[in-house]
Parts: structure tokens; C-alpha cells; sequence
């Protein structure tokens, strides 16, 4: 077997996960993740730094020893995300947790160390669970949504895989921090992203937003505050929580078709723990054709940096089969 392991210990997850590129050759489910949110205090909007570290570092053994089980499998190498993103300056003490777990295995087990970006395992990880990694070798464009990125990219093949081009962004507030902010507005555990999806399911009334945009960006910052509006007015949780998904869709519409007049004819692919959500998602999919990835490969995961890992080490994934 060709095993690589994958590490992300981002905001909010600690994850890791196996890549077996044999497997993948012979068309047999190829990823073993195993993952766990960071503890957050009840009607808390986040973590500091500080405290993520402290929990990185006491889940990430108990999720490796899950992960390996009894009989654990050797290694051809190991990635590893060790900044949020691959530009000047992007940092996040969170990420040493992963780093410095996979310097020491690396080190003991005499295997190659590999190092992304997060963003990179996103992208990654969304490519592999849609079965489409064959996009690596062609130019695309990607969306990255989550409580710390309201992000378009361009991409195209590069160093070390992609060589990634912003190409729009949220000017204030990100999709997911709406997500949030909204949903402990409404009484919801953080991260709210999946009770806030129950929740505005249940509405059956029609709304009509009209997105913030300057050029191919767009401004969210306004989402809460007419959210909050709605609940001094009285109106039911189950509305505004469509309310604010459906903002946050209509904003990403109007990135996407500013996007394919600026670009042309795209792939493209939609990653983050936002693009989770099955309203948005259906939305996409059916107008745009969107490549989502599947639910738990589009929130924070370390399946992507596995691929990665693989990749690095000269394995022949790149192309075009349904994943897991």
C-alpha cells in the first residue's frame, strides 16, 4: 500500500486522515478521516488562539489513535497544513499544533514531510470527493467559504500544485461569521451552521434578497444587521434564518457571474464549511453546474492535505473518477 497521512489543526477542527493511493487506482474508497470540533463556552462567537492551541493539542492524539487503530498501516509520507494560506504574512498559531505533530512523526518514521496551505487542502479535498481531481492539471475557479474566508480564486496549475490568484473576497464580514452571528442570535450552538440549515428548511415563505456588490465583491456586513432587524419585528426564526442563507447565496451568485464575465467559461468549484449547506448548494448545482464537495469534505478536514501528500510523492491521482 501507498499510505500518506493528512494533519490540519485549523479553527475550528482538529483533524486527520489516511490517503491510500492504491486504493484509490483500484476505484476502492481511498480516504479514512477522523476529526472533532474544538470545545467552545455556550453562546461563545469563536475561540482565542490560545485556547484552540490547548485543544488542538489534546485531541489530536486521541484522533490519531482512532484513526491508525489496532493495526497501524505504513507510511510513504506525511502532509501537513501549516498556514491558512500560501501568501506573505498569513499566519495562525494553530496550525504549529499539526506542524510540529507531523515533524516528529516524520522524523521517527524516516518518511518525506510535505507542507500546504489550508487553503490548498480545501480546494483539495473538494476536487477529490467530487471525483474530479483531473481540474488540478486545469485552470479553475474556486470559492471559499467559512467563518474566516469569504474568498474567490482563480486557480491554475503550479507550484507546488495550484498556483492560486484572488480574484474576489467579502469586504467586510465572512459568510460563515454571518452563519454565526445570526445563529446565536437565534439561541443556536456554535458553530451554527447546520441548526441554522434546519432551521430555515422549515420555512415555506419566498424571499427575495439583493446583494451588496462592488465590481466581482461583495459586503455581508449588512446580514446581520437586517437580520437583526427582523427579529425586533417579530418575525419567526425559521425565516430569518432563510433570510440569511439566502443572502449569502444571492452575494455568491453575484461573485460567480461576475467572475464568468471576467474569466469565461469556468469550472466551478465550491469548498468551505458554508458550501455544506444544501440550500445554497442545489442553487449552484443546478444554474451553474457547480462542483461542490460532499458535506464532510467541505468543512474543515485533513483529506485534502493527504491527496496532497501523494501527490508530492510522484502518485498518478489526477483524474476524473467518483469519489468514496
Amino acid at each position: 500500500m501507498a499510505v500518506y497521512l493528512g494533519i490540519d489543526t485549523s479553527n475550528y477542527t482538529t483533524s486527520t486522515a489516511l490517503f491510500d493511493s492504491e486504493r484509490w487506482a483500484e476505484g476502492r474508497p481511498a480516504v479514512r478521516m477522523e476529526k472533532k470540533l474544538l470545545p467552545t463556552a455556550p453562546g461563545a462567537l469563536g475561540l482565542r488562539q490560545s485556547d484552540a492551541v490547548f485543544a488542538h493539542v489534546q485531541q489530536l492524539g486521541g484522533l490519531a489513535a482512532q484513526l491508525f487503530g489496532k493495526e497501524p498501516p505504513a507510511l510513504a509520507g506525511i502532509g501537513v497544513s501549516i498556514f491558512p494560506r500560501r501568501a506573505e504574512g498569513s499566519y495562525m498559531p494553530c496550525f504549529l499544533v499539526g506542524q510540529m505533530a507531523a515533524e516528529l512523526t516524520a522524523s521517527a518514521l524516516g518518511v518525506p514531510l510535505y507542507t500546504f496551505s489550508h487553503q490548498e487542502g480545501h480546494i483539495a479535498a473538494a476536487l477529490y470527493s467530487a471525483g474530479r481531481l483531473d481540474l488540478m492539471k486545469e485552470r479553475f475557479i474556486a470559492f471559499h467559504l467559512s467563518g474566516g474566508t469569504t474568498d474567490a480564486l482563480l486557480v491554475e496549475p503550479g507550484e507546488p500544485f495550484f498556483r492560486i490568484t484572488p480574484a474576489a473576497h467579502s469586504l467586510d464580514l465572512k459568510a460563515g461569521q454571518a452563519v454565526d452571528r445570526v445563529g446565536l442570535m437565534l439561541g443556536l450552538k456554535f458553530p451554527c451552521g447546520p441548526e441554522l440549515t434546519e432551521l430555515a428548511l422549515q420555512c415555506e415563505e419566498k424571499i427575495r434578497v439583493r446583494p451588496t456588490m462592488k465590481g466581482a465583491d461583495c459586503c455581508l456586513s449588512g446580514v446581520e444587521n437586517r437580520c437583526r432587524r427582523l427579529l425586533d419585528e417579530g418575525k419567526a426564526p425559521e425565516y430569518i434564518a432563510l433570510y440569511c442563507l439566502k443572502s449569502i447565496e444571492a452575494a455568491l451568485e453575484g461573485m460567480t457571474q461576475a467572475l464568468l464575465e471576467r474569466y469565461g467559461e469556468l469550472p466551478l468549484v465550491y469548498a468551505g464549511g458554508v458550501m455544506s449547506n444544501v440550500i445554497i448548494r442545489q442553487k449552484f448545482e443546478s444554474k451553474y453546474g457547480g462542483i461542490f464537495a460532499q458535506p464532510q469534505f467541505s468543512s474543515d478536514n485533513a483529506a485534502g492535505i493527504a491527496v496532497l501528500a501523494a501527490l508530492s510523492a510522484g502518485g498518478d491521482v489526477c483524474r476524473e473518477r467518483k469519489a468514496d
